[in-house]
Order: structure tokens, then sequence, then C-alpha cells
């Protein structure tokens, strides 16, 4: 139902939009052909009805057919698959990083709450939300790649290495913002774990405090942080786009860009429709997962 909705309101607003298809494909001369205009019209489904134009194109949609791009004539599915696995890439690398340093980091405010440590983690995550990603990548770019030379400052790069060696940067930038999330809501977590009885009855057992922490706390304690961390891996996947711009990185982010830029419909409908389906099917393996990490929850049919 949320991708139906999200994609008829892709299809509404980009056919209210001004200017058409065919007025960038054929240009503004007045000396056109009306079998070339017909067969322009018919290729972009610029004919009948708006209801009529918005089921042809959803049902092309399912079979992931969105059409040709009118900027590179190329089908939108081949230009979407190109770029998809630099994007992919960059944002598992981002949320491998994320969840490294936020998580241990929150863990270590809760446990040395309210002292030095706990006050220095909760000043940094608030410097890393209020951080912008792309305010952060240029920071990044001009002291590592233009002062001090350690890392690319653009391109992709060719293999393995070469490509870590490229990505390393902007998944930093990417990352930033989404630690400094990440350690609040785990700090919160065990915050409030940390109170609870069956805490207080592992101590008094002599259980080790590093089984009473890892073995029991942080398994009550995942919820919150597995629904943050699936929000956080979808926001990394569709909102790259400052970041892959700042580093000139050909991904999914900067072929949205240029699409917009250029007016490019098909392939816009095409982007948005699959930043749409990420976020959705993420936030359903998320709900799936928590059944796994905590047995008290139980999914029931409602009854009457």
């Amino acid at each position: 139902m949320v991708l139906v909705i999200v994609s008829f309101l892709i299809f509404g607003l980009l056919y209210i939009a001004p200017g058409s298809p065919e007025q960038l494909v054929l240009g503004n001369s007045k000396s056109i052909d009306p079998a070339t205009l017909k067969a322009v019209r018919q290729e972009y489904h610029l004919e009948g009805p708006f209801l009529v134009r918005y089921l042809d194109w959803s049902e092309a949609a399912l079979r992931l057919d969105f059409g040709r791009s009118i900027r590179t004539s190329e089908p939108v599915r081949d230009g979407i698959t190109q770029r998809l696995g630099l994007t992919a890439q960059l944002a598992g690398l981002a949320f491998l990083l994320t969840l490294a340093l936020g998580v241990p980091l929150g863990v270590l405010a809760a446990v040395r709450q309210a002292g030095l440590v706990d006050r220095g983690v909760v000043f940094l995550s608030i410097v890393g939300l209020s951080a912008p990603a792309f305010a952060t990548g240029i920071l990044l770019l001009y002291l590592f790649a233009v002062r001090v030379g350690w890392f690319p400052a653009f391109g992709q790069g060719e293999g393995f290495a070469d490509r870590l060696h490229h990505l390393v940067l902007p998944a930093i930038a990417l990352a930033l913002t989404a630690t400094g999330l990440v350690v609040k809501i785990t700090r919160a977590a065990f915050v409030d774990e940390l109170q609870k009885d069956y805490v207080v009855f592992a101590r008094a057992r002599g259980i080790r405090p590093g089984r009473v922490l890892f073995g029991f706390v942080l398994r009550n304690a995942a919820t919150p942080i597995v629904t943050a961390a699936g929000l956080i891996l979808a926001y990394m996947l569709a909102g790259s786009v400052l970041v892959e711009v700042t580093f000139a990185l050909p991904g999914i982010g900067a072929l949205l860009v240029d699409s917009v830029t250029a007016q490019d419909i098909p392939m816009v409908q095409g982007l948005a429709l699959l930043i749409a389906a990420v976020v959705v099917v993420v936030n359903l393996v998320v709900d799936l997962l928590y059944p796994v990490i905590d047995p008290r929850v139980v999914f029931s049919r409602s009854s009457r």
C-alpha cells in the first residue's frame, strides 16, 4: 500500500511539473513531424487520461520496466543497475562504521553514566548529529585528501583495494551523523536496562559484569538499536546524494541529481520508486527480526 501511494504521488507530481518529455527530446522547434511527435508520446506514455497513463506506467514498473531515459536514451533499469553497486558498497561501509563506533560508544557512555566519559561521548554525538554530511565531507576532503594526501579526492577506483581506498572518506562523512544517533539510542536503551531488577539480581549472584552487560542487557536493549539501524541503513542507501556529489562518485545519488537537473522524468520516477522500495523492504526486515532478537515479541492476528 505504501508503494502504491508513493508511486501515485511520484507520477502525479511529475505529471503536473512544467515542461514535457517531448519538448526535451525534440526541442522547441515548430517544424516537428507529427508522426515523430506521436512516436515520442507513445514511447513515454504521454497519450490518454492521467489515470490510464498511471496504470500503464505502474503495470510496466511491476516488470521493472521504467521506460527509457530522456537524457541518455538507455533503459532506466540499466542506468540504475550500473550505479546501484557503488551506492550499495558506500552505504554498506558507512553502515559498518556506524555500528562499529556507535554501539560501543553508547555502551561506554551508559556504563559510565554521569561521568566525564559519558559527557564527552554525548557531546561528540551531538556534534555528529549537528554536522551535515556534505559539510563533513568537504572538511575531510580538505584535511585528508588535499592537505595530507592520504586519500584520493574523487572517483570510485578500480579493484577491491582501490575502491575501498576511495570510499573511506565518503563513508566516514556519511557515517558520522548516523553514529551520533546510534550513540544516543544505545545509551538510552542501556541506561534503562541497567536500572532493572534482573541486572541487580545477576550482579548479586556474582555473575561477571561483562556477561551481565553483553549476555543479558545487550539482548534486551537490542530492539531500539536494531530499529535505528534499519532506519539508518535505509537512509544511507537512499540519502547518499550530497556525499556522492561531494566526492564525485557516480552512484544512485549523483544519478538522481543529474536526472532532476536534466528533467529526465522516466529516470527520476524509477529512482524515486526504488528509494521507496528500499525503505519499505528494510523496515519489513527489521520488523521480522524483532521476534528473533526478543522472544517476548509475538506477532498475532487480531480477533474480532
